[in-house]
């Protein structure tokens, strides 16, 4: 078959286009509406200790080893009593409770240590950063069942210029190994009260509004 010049440069584009949409992230996708479950006041277990998060150690019946306020210096270790330099970042409270406990059985028998996080920065990994048409665009860390209202809340809302229904949410797809990306309905949800435009959130999860052309 023979195309003329336009039409062969239409069919070549139209395949260009198609192998990059094969690679781009996906747009447009809706998420599933946020379930009512209260936003946690800590990080869930999943949370990953980051520098200058401040924690609590308790070790069971042995409080003169126990600490609280115990801030994770910038090396990203911490020092409780009998417990020198311990390295803290990178691990979940679980993780970190138990190195502390195996380095404390070289001093008593059998403790029962326990680590949680009461004043947390969260690492770049753990936290949500709303950016665009904002009262006050932040990285917030993220906390357990936080969804998109709680972190609008967090951030004072839209501007006034803000076109809420065309905001987007991106996220990194571990499992597929590249991000994606969703459609968000602000406007509806701070504006109107829609509960079906409220979604959760994921640790890493990026908000992007737009302004309006109007």
């Amino acid at each position: 078959m023979h195309f003329s010049r336009p039409a062969h440069l239409f069919a070549s584009l139209a395949v260009a286009a198609l192998a990059l949409s094969s690679c781009a992230t996906s747009s447009g996708s809706q998420l599933p509406p946020a379930s009512f479950v209260a936003m946690q006041e800590g990080p869930g277990e999943d949370y990953v200790i980051g520098p200058l998060d401040e924690l609590t150690v308790n070790v069971w019946r042995n409080p003169e080893l126990s600490a609280e306020k115990i801030q994770v210096r910038p090396d990203g270790r911490i020092t409780t009593p009998l417990v020198n330099d311990m390295p803290a970042v990178g691990k979940t409270p679980a993780m970190l409770a138990e190195d502390m406990r195996l380095q404390l059985s070289q001093y008593i028998e059998d403790p029962l240590v326990s680590v949680i996080v009461t004043n947390f920065a969260g690492t770049f990994s753990q936290q949500v950063r709303i950016i665009g048409a904002t009262e006050k665009p932040a990285s917030i860390p993220y906390r357990a069942n936080m969804t998109v209202l709680d972190a609008m809340i967090a951030v004072g809302g839209l501007s006034e210029f803000a076109a809420g229904n065309r905001a987007k949410l991106i996220r990194f797809d571990k499992q597929a190994g590249r991000q994606r990306e969703f459609g968000l309905r602000l406007g509806d949800l701070l504006k109107k009260g829609e509960s079906r435009a409220n979604v959760m959130l994921q640790p890493g999860d990026v908000i992007i509004i737009p302004e309006s052309m109007f």
